[in-house]
């Protein structure tokens, strides 16, 4: 059959948000003021400036006429609803977010939220995490969700303590060597 009887499903699924990362059932959606700030600044930036922008685009493509040939009016309502769908990401996440300042715990040994912790394993390999809220973890730079497996390990321990950590190859044993935490009033 030619493509040009078949519906595309550009639309299909337009309601639907992106998949929320995962939480544990009841649990909050811990975030660092600094993620918060940023997730409100990206909503703000959306709202107040590329909808916007976008809105006036499709408006004026609109009034060219046809609008089935229409590559500005297409493109700017695809883009328009990126922009809709993630404004009601943000929106709902940013509801749940429940901020929690790392700095509260600086000099303390103890792993909690918003730690930095450098651990090493079994071989000695050295790694350091710092342990984040779900919707601002950027793993490239060494951080990682909360609710992960390596930070449900890291939890509640101190500096000198050995945990257990279950991997898809085992369990492994990992030693804590420092915990740090930002100052306050410091960027993290």
């Amino acid at each position: 059959m030619s493509k040009a009887f078949t519906k595309e499903s550009d639309t299909a699924g337009d309601d639907d948000a992106p998949e929320l990362p995962a939480l544990p059932q009841g649990a909050r959606n811990y975030m660092t003021p600094q993620g918060y700030a940023r997730l409100r600044a990206e909503l703000v930036a959306l709202v107040n400036d590329e909808r916007p922008k976008v809105v006036e685009v499709v408006s004026w493509a609109a009034s060219n006429g046809d609008r089935s040939e229409n590559g500005d009016y297409l493109y700017g309502k695809k883009r328009l609803r990126e922009i809709d769908r993630r404004i009601r990401y943000l929106t709902k996440r940013l509801e749940i977010a429940e901020v929690a300042d790392p700095s509260i715990h600086h000099g303390k040994d103890q792993v909690f939220f918003g730690a930095t912790v450098t651990y090493a394993n079994a071989r000695g390999e050295e790694r350091t995490v710092t342990i984040k809220g779900v919707d601002e973890v950027d793993p490239l730079q060494g951080e990682v969700s909360w609710v992960s497996p390596i930070a449900w390990a890291l939890l509640r321990a101190r500096e000198g303590d050995e945990v257990s950590l279950v991997t898809p190859g085992g369990v492994e044993r990992i030693e804590i060597l420092e915990v740090r935490y930002p100052a306050p009033g410091a960027p993290q």
